[in-house]
Formats: C-alpha cells, structure tokens, sequence
C-alpha cells in the first residue's frame, strides 16, 4: 500500500511540475518576438519645438517602429517622414493630440539582411524633430 501511495505522490509531483512549467512558459510564447533587441534615441528639437522618441524593435520578423514628438500644444499639424535605409516607410501628416500635445506613429518594416538605419524626422515651418536609430 505504500509504494502505491508514494507513486501516486510522485506522479502527482511531477505532472504540479509540468503544469507550473506551461504557465511560466506561455506568457514568453504569446509575447510574439518579445525579449528581442531594441534600440532607441531621443532628443530636443530645433527651434525649441519639444522632445522626440525613436524605437526600433524586433517584431516577428519585422521591425515595429514607434516616432513620437511632444511639443506640449494641441492641434499642431508635423510633415513626417520614417524611412529605413533610404525607403520610405512613412510619410504623411500627423497631429498632436490632448492631452498631452504630442503624437506618436507606429508603422512595421521589413528587417533587411544586414544594419538597418531607420530615420524619422518631423517638420513644421522651420522646427525640426529628427533622429536616427541603427538596428
């Protein structure tokens, strides 16, 4: 009767352990590329126009792109321009919004064999939000 009861226990222990295994093991599953490299720059813009993000990060195959300028006023329209060694990614017209007054892109590239060198750069009149990361 003991060794049942002690084989019960060890089965019991080992499927706790395997079960324990799968939950600490799913959320790094589900992340999609999560834990990957990422690269980022930041800085002031000319004229006094406010901050600028830039991020780059691997995002399943793809590299997730994220541009943000904060200028602290609402409703200023920026020309923006994302490319990724020399191909344009991005470009159009965004607009900063409550409540912070700034804006952010979010657009994906191809990660190309080799050094990426992705650009963003915002302009409105002669204030100019720009930078570059290497990935």
């Amino acid at each position: 009767m003991t060794n049942v009861r002690s084989a019960a226990a060890i089965g019991a222990a080992l499927i706790a352990t395997a079960c324990v295994s799968t939950m600490l093991a799913g959320p790094a599953q589900a992340s999609h590329g999560g834990g990957g490299r990422t690269e980022r720059a930041s800085g002031t813009c000319v004229n006094g126009a406010g901050t600028w993000k830039l991020k780059a990060k691997a995002d399943d195959g793809l590299i997730a792109i994220e541009f943000e300028v904060d200028t602290n006023r609402v409703g200023q329209r920026w020309h923006v321009r994302i490319t990724d060694n020399g191909a344009t990614v991005r470009d159009r017209v965004a607009t900063t919004v409550a409540p912070s007054g700034s804006f952010s892109l979010h657009p994906h590239t191809t990660n190309r064999a080799g050094t990426d060198v992705i650009r963003a750069r915002a302009t409105r009149g002669d204030r100019v939000c720009a930078g570059v990361v290497r990935f």
